[in-house]
């Protein structure tokens, strides 16, 4: 066991892979659509405003990569607390559109947090459950 994953067991945290934890994939193309889903997209809406949109409309959203681990640490960490965030799949090319084009990319209250790192320290400084109460995605 390495100390990252030492460190992430003292605070509740593990390392696995879970079924069906991708809400939606996110298809930045234009397609036409007939559903009233919020993962769907408008002809005439950018990725740019298409991303802008879902991080508007969910108190919590994480976009990843398919094969991105810590998306699922991330996950893990906020389904402990109690939350269950949207997580938005992008391919590399569709990365760019995101304001912070790194990925896993989390925001919260439409603010990005940044990634596993950012999470787990707001996690350990005591600032995380404040901030998921603030913008509703939790109760206590």
């Amino acid at each position: 066991m390495n100390s990252t994953e030492e460190g992430m067991q003292g605070i509740g945290i593990g390392i696995g892979c879970f079924q069906n934890d991708v809400v939606g994939q996110l298809e930045l193309s234009p397609t036409m659509s007939n559903s009233s889903s919020s993962l769907s997209m408008e002809l005439d809406e950018s990725p740019e405003s298409r991303i802008q949109r879902l991080i508007s409309e969910h108190p919590v959203i994480i976009f990843t990569r398919s094969s991105c681990c810590m998306c699922h640490v991330m996950k893990k960490l906020l389904a402990t607390i109690g939350v269950h965030p949207t997580v938005i799949e992008l391919d590399d090319q569709e990365i760019a559109a995101l304001p912070d084009t790194s990925a896993p990319s989390a925001f919260i209250g439409g603010t990005c947090i940044g990634g596993l790192e950012s999470l787990v320290g707001l996690h350990v400084t005591g600032h995380l459950i404040p901030k998921l109460v603030q913008v509703g995605a939790l109760w206590v």
